[in-house]
């Protein structure tokens, strides 16, 4: 006790040596509150943010991770229904809504290696007596990809390291082909499902996925269960759909799966492997890496097995026989509802989802037994009086492991409700300890600071934001000194805010904490509770944080006057895009000029080993110069209509304005990010339309910022990426002609003096 009352004296003039000295100043009112309901507000917050019961959450994620909860499990279910109770127990309107979706899981696997040697996988995760959910034999899904195609094929192999395009290129220049070949990949940098897409894309009859020690096993760390990494025999499932093209059901792109919808027929249904894919441990992948001869890999594709790794082709062959049960599976998402009391049809959302491969206590239930203790002390503010401006939506999503199924299902089917009344989405998934991350829209980068600045580090004691600015700082981030606000970063894919920002358009924040817990137990039988009670946060007390940081930004959005949007940044945000893609258009001009020359003056060929040779790469086309005054100009345009908009907001504090003329102001700011949605959608895949968010062609969950013109240049479509800066333009001008409009509104409300 002593010691801690100690470092809390100590700790704030360190914390003033992190912070730029604009935030040093007493902290303005809350952003988007008058001086006097700001007041009430933190006082409602002080009060709920001492509720959060570490026990609790302990407590409930014994519970839900007691045994498989996969999509179409018994367990899944109770799980649902137990959900749905705890909900209602605290008083919100809870409901459960199910949806029928086409779920495959194995009826056949088998992998052989038929030569030179004979060797039979043994694709199985071994009972450890130290974890007592790991026998759970009879209710686990075995180790597969869901969305693989059944095949049946004997080939030979060829190791084609993480699989991405790169790797194929290199491949190419070494005279090696994997037409008609089943390729073996190493799990990491990709995203998995690229994997078996770009390996089809080049000929490629079936595709196995390993993990490579040096990636999350021996090489990183001690092993499961005497550490947290993963064991020689541990696999990580998961799902192979081409999610990049669109997410949820693939019988049922853009509608929800509902009695009664019309369904693709499974043939058709793009987003499917056309190839068998099967993961594998690195104890089975072992003696089909050292069967193979050929080249020796290059440096950087050599893992942390034992062997000589090689490309191949030679003597190896694969026989690999997969087949699936292809039925429709029941899924149960559980909503749950507070109304609001004077904007019942404003929406804040916040989800995170209930379903695991197997036991799933890291992923996901980590961050849903912090969902529910927020829920909870939500409840118990209503008791006390407390009532949210705005309604409250909760949800525990199911099916977000094969294809962020129930998110984006639930988003489909009541998509125009959506568009009309949604006006946040805060979602969380796995939760460990660390430092608080947040990605997002950027119009909410300003109020994520903000929170960060008022929830405590549970192990240090500082504010999670001064903690984060501390670990930039450290690796060399300049900025991170002398910015007011710390940049978040943009959402991709992988987790259940892919529908309601990338599709439907709503302001969206991603949280969490992590960093300080590694391991590499993914998808595996062994993210347990015995594994997370061990190795990552082991006290739940980050578990506590996250429920405290998550469900401050709820009630703040909630029961805000004016919604806490901030274009600023947005603008800043925007406008960096646009440098990275001038920096990428000429260096892509510059590569491609010295990649000519370099053949022209048969640099290659002299430069080539005559015992290792590879061919030289093929002369491409120059790069034409792009147009980006569009983009620029839009950019010019938003900055005025922010620095407009934040001048009236600062009048906010001390103002009496109506609740009706700030309802106006709202409905304009609500459609903040829908304004920058593209009409048709993305080249190629028009399910996702966010101008400057999506996830990569080529990287599943990473993302690309004005994807359109970015992958346009990347691909060297030149046309493409002209039509596409002017496309991201207009979406701009709509945007800050909504931003104009807004404080225009805004300056009528609060009697602010516009801008000269």
């Amino acid at each position: 006790m002593m010691k801690h009352a100690l470092r809390a004296l100590a700790l704030p003039v360190a914390f003033l040596l992190l912070i730029p000295a604009a935030s040093t100043r007493e902290d303005p009112p809350l952003r988007g509150f008058t001086t006097a309901s700001a007041k009430i507000q933190r006082e409602w917050e002080a009060k709920f943010r001492a509720m959060p019961d570490p026990a609790r959450m302990r407590e409930a994620m014994r519970r839900l991770s007691l045994r498989p909860h996969h999509l179409g499990s018994p367990y899944g279910k109770d799980n649902a229904e137990w959900l749905r109770a705890q909900f209602a127990s605290y008083g919100f309107d809870a409901t459960i809504e199910r949806f029928d979706v086409l779920f495959p899981t194995p009826v056949t696997r088998v992998l052989e290696l038929v030569a030179p040697t004979k060797f039979t996988a043994r694709l199985d995760e071994p009972v450890l007596k130290e974890d007592p959910t790991s026998n759970q034999k009879g209710e686990q899904l075995p180790t597969y990809n869901a969305y693989s195609a059944d095949g049946d094929v004997t080939a030979p192999l060829v190791y084609v390291n993480y699989g991405v395009p790169a790797d194929y290129d290199l491949l190419e220049r070494q005279g090696v082909s994997v037409k008609g070949a089943i390729v073996i990949a190493r799990y990491g940098g990709s995203w998995r499902g690229i994997k078996p897409k770009v390996a089809y894309e080049h000929g490629a009859v079936g595709a196995l996925i390993y993990s490579d020690p040096k990636d999350d096993g021996f090489v990183a760390g001690e092993t499961y269960p005497a550490g947290p990494f993963r064991p020689k025999d541990g696999v990580q499932r998961g799902s192979v759909l081409d999610m990049p093209t669109y997410p949820g059901d693939p019988l049922t792109p853009d509608i929800g799966a509902v009695p009664g919808a019309t369904r693709l027929d499974r043939k058709d249904a793009v987003t499917i492997m056309k190839i068998p894919v099967m993961p594998i441990s690195w104890a089975d992948a072992q003696p089909l890496l050292a069967a193979l001869t050929g080249p020796v890999a290059p440096p950087a594709w050599r893992g942390g097995l034992p062997i000589t790794y090689r490309v191949g082709p030679g003597a190896a062959r694969v026989h690999l026989k997969l087949a699936f049960d292809w039925t429709l599976k029941p899924m149960y998402n559980v909503i749950a509802k507070l109304p609001g009391s004077t904007h019942p049809d404003e929406w804040v959302l916040r989800g995170n989802h209930h379903d695991g491969w197997v036991n799933g206590a890291e992923d996901p239930i980590s961050g849903l037994v912090a969902e529910l203790e927020e829920a909870r002390a939500l409840g118990e503010l209503v008791k006390q009086g407390w009532r949210p401006k705005r309604t409250i939506i909760y949800a525990a999503w199911d099916g977000e492991e094969p294809a962020l199924l129930g998110s984006t299902e639930w988003v489909e089917q009541h998509q125009v409700e959506l568009r009309q009344k949604g006006v946040f989405y805060l979602n969380t998934d796995s939760n460990g300890r660390g430092m608080f991350g947040v990605d997002g829209s950027h119009s909410l980068e300003r109020f994520a600071n903000e929170v960060s600045r008022d929830i405590i580090d549970p192990e240090t004691g500082a504010p999670v934001g001064t903690r984060e600015r501390a670990s930039r700082i450290s690796g060399g981030n300049k900025e991170a000194r002398t910015r007011s606000e710390l940049r978040i970063g943009a959402l991709g894919s992988g987790s259940d805010f892919t529908p309601f920002l990338q599709h439907v358009g709503i302001p969206t924040l991603n949280v969490g904490f992590g960093g300080e817990d590694d391991g590499g137990i993914y998808h595996s039988i062994y993210d347990s509770f015995a594994w997370y009670t061990r190795f990552s946060d082991t006290s739940f007390v980050y578990g506590r944080a996250l429920a405290q940081a998550a469900g401050t930004m709820i009630m703040r959005v909630a029961s805000a006057d004016v919604l806490p949007a901030e274009f600023g940044n947005l603008s800043e945000t925007a406008r960096g895009y646009i440098t990275e893609l001038k920096t990428l258009r000429e260096n892509t001009a510059k590569d491609i000029e010295e990649l000519n020359r370099q053949i022209a003056d048969g640099v290659f060929a002299l430069v080539n080993d005559p015992r290792r040779p590879m061919t030289a790469p093929r002369a491409q086309a120059s790069a034409p110069v792009l147009n980006f005054a569009p983009l620029e100009n839009a950019s010019v345009s938003l900055d005025s209509a922010a620095a407009k908009f934040e001048r009236a907001y600062g009048a906010l504090p001390a103002s009496n304005a109506a609740a009706a003329s700030l309802a106006q102001v709202n409905a304009l700011l609500r459609q903040g990010d829908q304004v920058l949605l593209l009409p048709d959608g993305l080249p190629r895949r028009p399910w996702y339309r966010h101008s400057l968010y999506a996830p990569g062609y080529y990287t599943g969950y990473g993302v690309k910022t004005m994807p359109g013109v970015r992958e346009a240049i990347e691909q060297k479509d030149w046309k493409l990426a002209d039509a596409e800066i002017l496309r991201i333009a207009a979406a701009l001008l709509r945007e800050s002609d909504l931003v104009t409009r807004s404080a225009a509104l805004l300056e009528q409300a609060v009697g602010a003096r516009p801008l000269p």
